[in-house]
């Protein structure tokens, strides 16, 4: 741990744990239900759950809480392993609640035969309608008091698939005038028809999470169960359940606020709802919040692992400015993307007193520990940004115009010579000198001029595609669906880069001078097609 850094609550109550012997070592776990892919709110709870296995040299458990197969799939356990493998994280075991399927039913039996849970006939709809309020008590059931006996040949005859679904359920035997609604007679089991991904048909009844989360962490030998703030009233369940099924003191579960987020969709229902609607391409595309989105957007990991640290944990739930997210993004790639000329609108650009191309080294990145540098080609033919030229300059206006000279980033000064437009009249072609010696170093070199521009040589220069993004929400509050952005994403497939982008791998990622920060997409270069994801812009809003 950093020195004179304070301990936030969590850390807090695992080193009094240590320091109290209740435990020896630290053992978490992060479970994720796979029922859709992870986003950056889970980024916070995988860092607190491994972050806590590094800091204490614990252990932490990828466990799949797959209790509910008519929403899960494989395609999402894939995804999931994927996504915190990419953070930077290992897990010690994968588990499954899957694999503690007839564990879990003894335990329910047990609970049974102590008297502990009942078979009700009720459906869902009628258990909550005799549940009661915060005010007034439960109703209880009139198959309550049923005997043990025909509790448990009940609880047998729907494993073996004798009643049909929602028929009827097993529920714990608590309370039901506790001023914990969760406390009132709970649903532990429920049958359900759905072929499981990992055990198939061979069961029909499931245990519920509140059942089975408490089960799991006790079988895997958790010490410290970190959830969200919305569990904190499951809690008396959780240790009800550990109790009565024969555990002791540990696990011991403990709540934070969970992540919330401007102009960010924070549910898998409704990311799941956009890509089932086709509003956008898919779990992974660049505007979701998703984890696989955002690496596709070309964030790093690091720069999640910085930000997730930055908002720190507390009990409290609170809204961070997505900028924050953006900071850190942009603190990351301006520390380790190389730089490259790009032109999104490009406009032709003569240099009428070149006699021959010249080629020279600039360099890559001004803040890399190890210097390194690239090849660029100076011509009679370029391509500049269509807006770097203005036949009548708006006010301010520090780039190309008629009579003006303008710095070419990296290479000489050019003075205006004329220009050319077409029907409608617009420009179509410029013509320039270039001012000899101009160049860094050059006697001329110290030319005081308004403008600095980047360029792209014609003869070398590569096609380009850039897709651009905005979030999927507008600022504000309201339905879902009215906040949707419109055009959020928009694509530009004119551009012109410098030749040395052939060369980029997929998910590299560089900073387009004056445009942005920019990633290769994943099939970078496949049949010569050479595309870009806009990972962030350049300018920094976060805490101004």
């Amino acid at each position: 741990m950093e020195e004179n850094r304070t301990l936030n609550f969590i850390e807090e109550i695992i080193e009094s744990d240590l320091a109290d012997g209740k435990c020896d070592a630290i053992v978490t776990r992060f479970p994720p239900e796979p029922n859709g892919y992870l986003h950056i709110g889970h980024a916070k709870a995988i860092c607190i759950n491994f972050g806590l296995r590094r800091q204490y040299n614990g252990k932490c458990n990828l466990r799949y809480d797959d209790t509910n197969p008519s929403k899960e799939d494989v395609e999402y356990v894939n995804s999931i392993k994927q996504d915190i493998a990419w953070l930077g994280f290992e897990w010690d075991n994968e588990l499954y609640a899957s694999d503690y399927f007839e564990r879990m039913y003894e335990c329910a039996e047990d609970l049974i035969r102590k008297g502990l849970a009942y078979v009700c006939d009720y459906d869902a709809e009628q258990i909550r309608a005799t549940r009661g309020t915060l005010t007034s008590p439960g109703t209880e059931s009139p198959w309550r008091n049923r005997s043990v006996e025909e509790n448990l040949q009940l609880f047998r005859d729907m494993r073996a698939g004798k009643y049909a679904d929602g028929e009827k359920v097993l529920r714990a035997k608590i309370d039901m005038s506790s001023a914990n609604i969760n406390m009132r007679d709970p649903v532990i089991y429920r049958i359900l028809r759905a072929t499981h991904h990992r055990t198939g048909d061979a069961w029909c009844i499931y245990p519920m999470y509140d059942f089975a989360h408490p089960l799991e962490d006790a079988f895997e030998g958790v010490t410290h169960s970190i959830c969200t703030l919305e569990f904190e009233d499951h809690r008396p369940l959780y240790d009800w359940v550990k109790i009565h099924c024969g555990f002791g003191s540990l696990p011991r579960q403990i709540e934070f606020a969970r992540l919330g987020m401007t102009r960010t969709i924070m549910s898998k229902r409704y990311l799941k709802k956009l890509v089932d609607e086709g509003k956008v391409s898919g779990w992974s595309d660049p505007r979701m919040p998703t984890l696989s989105g955002m690496r596709e957007r070309g964030y790093p990991a690091e720069a999640i692992r910085n930000f997730c640290q930055a908002i720190g944990v507390s009990k409290a739930n609170s809204e961070v400015d997505v900028a924050m997210l953006e900071h850190f993004v942009r603190d990351v790639l301006n520390r380790d993307a190389d730089r490259v000329m790009v032109v999104k609108d490009p406009i032709k650009l003569i240099v009428e007193n070149v006699d021959a191309p010249e080629t020279y080294d600039v360099e890559n990145n001004p803040n890399a520990e190890v210097k390194t540098t690239r090849k660029v080609t100076f011509g009679r033919e370029l391509y500049i940004d269509r807006e770097d030229f203005a036949v009548v300059p708006p006010p301010k206006y520090k780039r190309l115009v008629p009579g003006g000279t303008v710095r070419l980033k990296g290479s000489y000064i050019v003075e205006y010579v004329s220009h050319e437009t077409d029907a409608q009249g617009n420009v179509t072609q410029i013509v320039c000198r270039y001012i000899p010696d101009s160049i860094s170093g050059g006697a001329n070199a110290g030319m005081k001029v308004k403008g600095v521009i980047q360029w792209v040589n014609a003869a070398d220069c590569v096609d380009l595609t850039l897709h651009e993004y905005d979030y999927l929400l507008l600022d504000g509050d309201g339905d879902f669906n009215d906040r949707l952005t419109p055009d959020s994403h928009r694509v530009f497939d004119r551009a012109k880069g410098e030749a040395a982008l052939r060369a980029c791998k997929p998910y590299d990622r560089l900073q387009f001078m004056r445009m942005g920060y920019y990633s290769a997409v994943g099939n970078y270069g496949t049949d010569g097609k050479y595309e870009f994801n806009l990972v962030t812009g350049l300018k920094d809003s976060f805490g101004k």
